[in-house]
């Protein structure tokens, strides 16, 4: 899901549904996002509830133009889905489960591998919360607390409660999470570059794809990453970063922006490097970003929390292969 279900009326598939929308559908137009959370109504039907007034964002109406921002709520009226599509799109979704990290009756912890979505939309049909959903059918609430990219690997929060999910999505909009990732990136990053503040900008490409670049201060939203280098290799540098804030491909661009994109990155990478990587001897085809670890107080007592997830095999194979720095005998920094 894009945003997160905050109340509804009964336990019916057509009751009223609220939903807040959060920093993964922020900036839509609002008849893009409704054609993507309510697959298998029909579009025609879909600008009829939304021309009707039945669509509500903060009590207000509001066109099919209408920008959604950080925090909205739009209120969804009953809609009956097909019986025949709604069990075909269910039936489309295979049940997974996914290497846990940790689980109690309030939360999993996931280590999601590259190459899977956290949940379904955007040309994607389901991802890791879709599959846990249909991998579980007994459970009676299951939630993503927060997103990574498809293209990302590492640690991913669950919610099995509702007041687990607030609890720890307030811990995430107050930055007491603890976020720390691994990226291997092209070049030779400066050791005095340690912290990149740009502010990001949010915008939808002509290609109707979402993007993110670097900003002004008045245009961008403000943004903080960490960096230190944790290792240097022939053409590459492998780096320790840390998030302060979390904004989207934030890693990603703040990365591109000193001239150093990710190894692998399909977005915002060096594509004919990415090309080499994967069509040589190195075989790499994935982005070289993983969400090492989080920290976090436990939604239930408080305790600090700190899960980790090793890096991924092929990432740790193709540390392995790389050269060490020319000109020197060590690689590490």
């Amino acid at each position: 899901m894009g945003a997160r279900i905050i109340e509804t009326k009964s336990d019916s598939p057509v009751a009223v549904r609220r939903l807040t929308i959060d920093e993964g559908t922020a900036g839509q137009r609002l008849d893009n996002f409704l054609l993507r959370e309510l697959k298998g109504v029909p579009k025609t039907h879909v600008y009829r509830v939304i021309r009707s007034g039945e669509v509500r964002i903060n009590r207000g109406r509001a066109g099919a133009d209408t920008r959604l921002a950080l925090g909205d709520e739009v209120r969804l009226p009953p809609l009956r889905l097909p019986q025949r599509a709604a069990q075909a799109a269910a039936d489309a979704v295979p049940p997974r489960e996914f290497a846990l990290l940790w689980e109690d009756d309030h939360l999993i912890a996931v280590d999601k591998p590259a190459g899977v979505a956290v949940h379904g939309g955007s040309g994607v049909s389901f991802g890791v919360i879709e599959q846990l959903r249909r991998a579980r059918p007994q459970a009676k609430f299951l939630e993503l607390v927060h997103r990574l990219d498809k293209d990302t690997s590492g640690v991913l929060l669950v919610a099995k409660r509702r007041s687990a999910l607030l609890a720890l999505q307030q811990q995430f909009r107050s930055r007491d999470t603890g976020k720390r990732y691994v990226a291997l990136v092209q070049g030779d990053w400066p050791a005095a570059l340690r912290t990149l503040d740009t502010p990001l900008h949010k915008f939808v490409d002509a290609q109707g794809e979402r993007r993110v670049r670097a900003a002004s201060d008045d245009e961008g939203r403000p943004a903080l990453t960490l960096v230190r280098v944790a290792q240097r290799f022939d053409g590459f540098s492998l780096l320790d970063v840390t998030l302060r804030t979390g904004r989207t491909h934030q890693i990603r661009v703040h990365l591109q922006h000193a001239g150093h994109p990710i190894a692998g990155d399909p977005k915002y990478g060096d594509f004919a490097a990415n090309r080499a990587l994967a069509r040589g001897a190195h075989r790499f085809a994935r982005m070289f970003l993983h969400a090492r670890s989080l920290a976090f107080d436990h939604p239930q007592g408080g305790a600090r929390i700190e899960l980790e997830a090793p890096l991924p095999a092929e990432c740790a194979r193709l540390l392995a292969e790389l050269a060490p720095p020319r000109g020197s005998e060590a690689a590490t920094a």
